[in-house]
């Protein structure tokens, strides 16, 4: 980066780890091999890049800086199991850019090292959109990842929570100290492993028809569930889906969710 006169952006959340140890941990806790399809979000200048393709996966490396991306691909010139795409993760086309490089029922790990104003809807929006993601290892600040990965009735427990447990199942699996990272992010980061549910929870409930209650829920949190529900749940359906209503959004598990979005959906 010197070199090409550039800095790191603040704007961007670039914080590049610089530690060829903990890329190459990465890169073994994502559990992958030369049978693999890896897509990479974030790539900067290819560190992780370089230990992913060390494995002999197929890797696909997505990197929004325009001004990075030679030097990326520079980086990564030895490596023929690696493409580079500039782009935008928040609004690539991830079917077209998928089904490109492998059929459409391959299964896809996502590895990527997310900055913080991104991390929450990029993961809620792929897992909503893109299943042939069926497993992420990704970095993220640790209180993000804690709220990835938390239990009911815990202060990190929330909408999204519920929402990555509806679709996989999450598990904190590191931390990554600041001290592998150029510049030395303010924030502790950890590793967050989600895999895919092989099948829905509840195959005959959309989406739609569940995180609206889940949003209403943790929009009021503080309140009781009759309160911040009133205008979507009436005291029959807490009967009938056996949640009491005195009970607070934090205090229900997916499946209590769930089960109250199916009587309130046959309603």
């Amino acid at each position: 980066m010197d070199t090409a006169g550039l800095r790191p952006k603040r704007s961007l959340g670039q914080n590049f780890v610089v530690d060829p140890n903990t890329v190459r941990r990465i890169a073994r806790v994502a559990n992958i091999g030369p049978n693999d399809h890896v897509v990479e979000i974030g790539a900067g200048l290819g560190s992780l890049t370089l230990a992913l393709a060390e494995t002999g996966a197929t890797v696909i490396a997505v990197e929004v800086d325009e001004k990075l991306v030679p030097l990326l691909i520079d980086n990564v010139s030895d490596c023929n199991n690696v493409t580079v795409v500039h782009g935008d993760a928040m609004t690539l086309n991830w079917d077209e850019l998928l089904s490109s490089h492998a059929d459409t029922n391959t299964h896809w790990h996502l590895v990527a090292n997310l900055p913080y104003n991104v991390a929450t809807p990029l993961v809620a929006d792929l897992l909503d959109e893109v299943p042939t993601i069926t497993h992420m290892l990704v970095m993220v600040q640790k209180e993000v990842g804690e709220r990835f990965a938390a239990s009911p009735s815990t202060p990190a427990y929330g909408a999204v929570t519920v929402k990555i447990a509806y679709w996989g199942t999450a598990a904190l699996v590191g931390i990554v100290p600041a001290s592998v990272f150029l510049p030395r992010p303010n924030v502790e980061s950890i590793l967050v492993s989600i895999t895919r549910h092989p099948s829905p929870l509840d195959p005959d409930l959309a989406p739609s028809d569940i995180f609206p209650l889940v949003q209403a829920g943790f929009g009021k949190r503080r309140k009781m569930l009759r309160g911040a529900l009133g205008n979507l749940v009436t005291p029959e359906h807490f009967v009938l889906a056996d949640i009491a209503p005195t009970a607070r959004a934090e205090e229900l598990n997916v499946h209590d969710w769930i089960r109250l979005a199916r009587v309130v959906r046959s309603s």
